[in-house]
C-alpha cells in the first residue's frame, strides 16, 4: 500500500463514468456455520470474534448508507483514546505495538546473551543496550557532536562547503517504493533501478533541506503556520544553546530565513509524484551547468561518488534553486545551518535535555503528541532502523508460521487471477492494451513474510556504550551500501522493508509486491478466521498492492519495470479521465474546516484502494468454488467482507497530525479510504443503501477504473 506505495499508512503507494466490469452476484446465504477456532494471536486482541471483525466497535445507530465508516467503527471511535505518545492511532498502530513488544523481547534477550563478537545477535543486543544506557549517554553530554561540528567550523571556502554538504548525504528518501520524499539534509539520495533501463541502477538526487515537513509550513501565512514558525525558531535557538553556541536566536533567524528560501524552490507533493516529469538524467557536466552554485566536484568527493557519470535529477528546478542558494548565501549562514541540523539529527541519541527539546518541537508541536514515547520503544525503533533484517530474521523464526505463509500465497494467487479477469471484462480498454496489461500482471513476483536472502551486516561496527556513534555508523553503513549498488548487478529481489514492519509494498520497477510478517496478524489476517473477512481485510491490501502496478504511476511502467508507454492514446485518455473523476470525488472531502483533500495528491493510493478491493471481492467469491457463502451471527458474507475493509482503516488523529497527513502525505485519512465502497456496486445491496442517503451515488456516478 504504498501506505502507505506502500499501504499506508502504507507501504505501503500507492489507486465516474459507466461501469467497466460486472461482478459475480452474491450466492444465496447458507445456514450459519460453526465458528472456527481462534488463533493464539487473535486471543491477544479483545472483542474480535472468531469470524474476524469487531462487532463491539460498530455503531448500529448509524445507517450504513449515511456514514459507513461510523457504522463499522463508531463504537471504537467513541471508546478509543489516542496514546499520549502519539499524534494518531489506527489499526496499523495496534499491530505495530504488538510487533514492538515482540521485538523488545528479541532485543533484550540479545542484550543479555552477549553472543559471539561480530554476530548479528551481538550487534542488535549491543545497539539496543547502548541506547538504553542513559547513564553513559548523560555522561557523554554533547561530546559526541564535537567531530562533526568541528568539521563544519573548519569550512572556509565554497569548495569546503560543497564538500561538507556532500558528506552529509544519506540514502534517506524513496521516490517510488515508499513514497518518502522528505529529508532535512540539503539533498536526499535514492539508489534504485534506472527508470529507463531497469537492468542497471541510477542514483536519484531529490530536493531536501527543510526541518519542517513541507513547504507550506514556511510559506502559508495563516496564524497556525506563523505560530509553528515561531516555535521552530525558538527550537533552533534552544538546540544551539544546549550545544554551547552563543547567539542562538540570531542563528535561528538566519536559518529560518534560509530554509524559507529553500522551501520556495521545492516542488509540491503531487508534482514530486509525477514520474514522467521527474525522469531527468543529468551527467556530471549537467550538474555544474544546470545547477550552478555548488562546487559539484567537491560535493561528489564528499558524497563518495566522484566516479559516477550520471544522476537522476528528480526535481531539477528545485535542485538548481537550492544550488543557487549554496553559491549565494553567506558561508557563515550555511555553517549555522549545517551545525543546527547536525545537532537536531543527533539529539535523540544524546542526553535527556537534547532528546526532550527534540521531542518538544518534532513530537508535540508538529505531531500533537503530549508525551514522548517510552525509551524502550525508541530503542526498538532505532535498532530496527539500523539492523532491521538482523532483527527480522529472529522475528520470523518466532512469530511467523508456514501455515500463514501458505494461506497468504493462495490468497495472492486468487486475487491476481481475479484482477486478470477484471482486465478481460473492461469495456473501455482495447484488446491491444489489455494484452500488455495481462503480460505485466503475469510476471508479478510476490514476497510473503520475509526475504529469501538476508542482508549482510558484517561491515557495520557496533560498540556497546556508544549510542550516538552506533547510530551515525549505521546511517553511513546504509548509505555506503546503497552507493556500492551502483557498481554491481541489480538485485531485483530487494525488499526495502523489514519483516517486522506493519505495512505492504509495491515495487514498480521490480514488478514485485511484498507483505511483511508483521502485517499478517489479526485483524488484517488470521489463518483461522472467516474467509470473507480475510478477503476484505488483507485481501483488500493484496489487491491494493497489485493495483499499484496499474495506478496513475504504476501504469506508466511496462512488463520489465521500465518507464515506457504500453497504452494506446485512446485508452490512456480514458484511464486519465476516470482517474480525474476519482480525484474530484476525493477533493470534496474536508477532514478539517477549510482543509480539503487534494485528490490528485492521493490519487494513486485511492485507485489502489478502489480497484484492489473490487478484485479482492471477486476473488472471495471465486474461492467459494460455487458453494454458498455462509451467514455468521446474522451477517452475510458480503457484509463481513466490507466490514473487514472498513475496520482496516479505523483511525483517530490529533489535529496537528491530521493536518500534516493531508498536506504532505499521499494517503487519504482512514475514514476516506473506507469510503471507497461508495463506488462498488455490490456494497449497495449488502447494506440496503438507497437514494437520498448521504453516501449514495447513482450508478453512473460511481467511479470504475479497473
Amino acid at each position: 500500500m504504498n501506505t502507505w506505495k506502500t499501504l499506508l499508512l502504507g507501504a505501503c503507494a500507492p489507486l465516474v463514468l459507466a461501469a467497466c466490469a460486472t461482478t459475480a452476484p452474491a450466492p444465496a446465504p447458507a445456514p450459519e456455520a460453526a465458528p472456527p477456532p481462534v488463533a493464539e494471536a487473535a486471543k491477544a486482541k479483545p472483542k474480535y470474534g472468531a469470524f474476524g471483525f469487531d462487532t463491539a466497535g460498530m455503531d448500529t445507530s448509524v445507517a450504513p448508507g449515511d456514514d459507513f465508516y461510523a457504522y463499522a467503527n463508531g463504537g471504537w471511535m467513541k471508546t478509543t483514546e489516542i496514546p499520549a505518545d502519539s499524534g494518531s492511532y489506527n489499526t496499523f498502530a495496534i499491530l505495530r505495538d504488538l510487533a514492538t513488544e515482540r521485538t523488545r523481547a528479541i532485543l533484550e534477550d540479545a542484550a543479555k546473551a552477549q553472543a559471539a563478537d561480530g554476530s548479528n545477535a551481538r550487534k542488535i543486543g549491543d545497539f539496543y543496550a547502548s541506547f538504553m544506557d542513559e547513564a553513559a549517554i548523560e555522561a557523554a553530554g554533547a561530546a559526541p557532536l564535537k567531530p562533526e561540528l568541528a568539521a563544519i567550523a573548519a569550512i572556509k571556502t565554497r569548495a569546503d562547503l560543497s564538500r561538507e554538504l556532500g558528506a552529509t548525504l544519506r540514502a534517506d528518501v524513496d521516490a517510488l517504493n515508499m513514497t518518502d520524499y522528505a529529508t532535512d539534509r540539503l539533498f536526499g539520495l535514492w539508489v534504485a533501478e534506472d527508470m529507463n533501463d531497469t537492468s542497471k541502477y541510477r542514483p536519484y538526487i531529490m530536493q531536501g533541506g527543510l526541518g519542517m515537513p513541507d513547504r507550506a509550513y514556511y510559506l502559508d501565512d495563516s496564524a497556525r503556520f506563523q505560530d509553528l514558525r515561531a516555535k521552530y525558531k525558538a527550537h533552533i535557538a534552544a538546540m544551539f544553546t544546549l550545544a554551547g553556541y552563543p547567539d542562538g536566536e540570531a542563528r535561528a533567524a538566519r536559518i529560518l530565513a534560509l530554509e524559507t528560501a529553500i522551501a520556495k524552490t521545492h516542488w509540491s507533493v503531487d508534482e514530486t509524484g509525477d514520474v514522467a516529469k521527474a525522469n531527468n538524467v543529468w551527467t556530471r557536466a549537467d550538474l555544474q551547468a544546470k545547477a550552478p552554485g555548488i562546487d559539484w566536484t567537491a560535493w561528489l568527493q564528499g558524497a563518495g561518488m566522484s566516479e559516477q557519470p550520471t544522476f537522476g535529477a528528480w526535481q531539477p528546478s528545485a535542485i538548481a534553486g537550492i544550488a543557487k542558494l549554496v553559491g549565494g548565501q553567506p558561508i557563515e549562514t550555511w555553517k549555522d545551518y549545517l551545525a543546527f541540523h547536525a545537532i537536531e539529527r543527533g539529539a535523540p541519541y544524546l542526553s535527556k535535555a537534547f532528546a526532550d527539546e527534540h521531542f518538544a518541537f518534532n513530537g508535540a508541536a508538529l505531531g500533537g503528541a503530549p508525551e514522548q514515547r517510552d525509551r524502550w520503544k525508541r530503542g526498538v525503533d532505532n535498532t530496527n532502523a539500523a539492523l532491521g533484517e538482523a532483527v527480522g530474521q529472529i522475528y520470523v523464526e518466532r512469530h511467523f508460521s508456514p501455515q500463514a505463509k501458505a494461506q497468504m500465497q493462495e490468497m495472492v494467487k486468487n486475487i491476481l487471477a481475479a484482477f486478470d479477469a477484471r482486465i478481460t471484462r473492461l469495456d473501455w480498454m482495447s484488446a491491444e492494451t489489455k494484452a500488455k496489461a495481462k503480460e505485466k500482471l503475469a510476471v508479478f513476483r510476490v514476497g510473503v513474510g520475509y526475504p529469501d536472502k538476508w542482508r549482510d551486516y558484517s561491515g557495520l561496527q557496533v560498540v556497546r556504550g556508544d549510542a550516538y556513534g552506533n547510530w551515525a555508523r549505521a546511517e553511513l553503513f546504509e548509505y555506503r551500501r546503497n552507493v556500492a549498488k551502483l557498481k554491481g548487478p541489480v538485485d531485483h529481489d530487494e525488499w526495502w522493508m523489514t519483516p517486522q514492519t506493519v505495512n505492504a509494498l509495491n515495487l514498480p520497477m521490480q514488478n514485485m509486491i511484498v507483505f511483511p510478517a508483521a502485517i499478517l496478524e489479526p485483524t488484517f489476517f488470521d489463518p483461522n478466521a472467516d474467509a470473507a473477512v480475510n478477503y476484505g481485510a488483507i485481501g483488500g491490501v493484496i489487491g491494493h498492492e497489485i493495483v499499484h502496478g496499474f495506478d496513475d504511476t504504476g501504469a506508466l511502467f511496462d512488463v520489465k519495470g521500465d518507464l515506457k508507454n504500453w497504452w494506446t492514446p485512446a485508452d490512456m485518455a480514458q484511464f486519465k479521465a476516470r482517474g480525474q473523476a476519482l480525484a474530484a470525488q476525493y477533493s470534496t472531502y474536508e477532514p478539517l474546516p477549510g482543509l480539503h483533500l487534494n485528490g490528485d495528491q492521493v490519487l494513486g493510493e485511492n485507485i489502489a484502494d478502489l480497484a484492489g478491493l473490487a478484485a479482492a471481492y471477486d476473488a472471495y467469491h471465486l474461492s467459494l468454488k460455487g458453494q454458498a457463502a455462509p451467514v455468521i451471527d446474522g451477517f452475510t458474507a458480503d457484509q463481513r467482507f466490507y466490514f473487514g475493509w472498513a475496520q482496516n482503516y479505523r483511525s483517530k488523529f490529533r489535529e496537528a497530525s491530521l493536518r500534516r497527513n493531508v498536506l504532505s502525505g499521499v494517503h487519504s485519512p482512514g475514514e476516506y479510504r473506507a469510503l471507497t465502497v461508495r463506488n462498488l456496486d455490490t456494497w449497495y445491496p449488502a447494506f440496503e443503501v438507497k437514494p437520498g442517503q448521504s453516501l449514495y451515488l447513482a450508478p453512473e456516478q460511481r467511479v470504475k477504473i479497473w
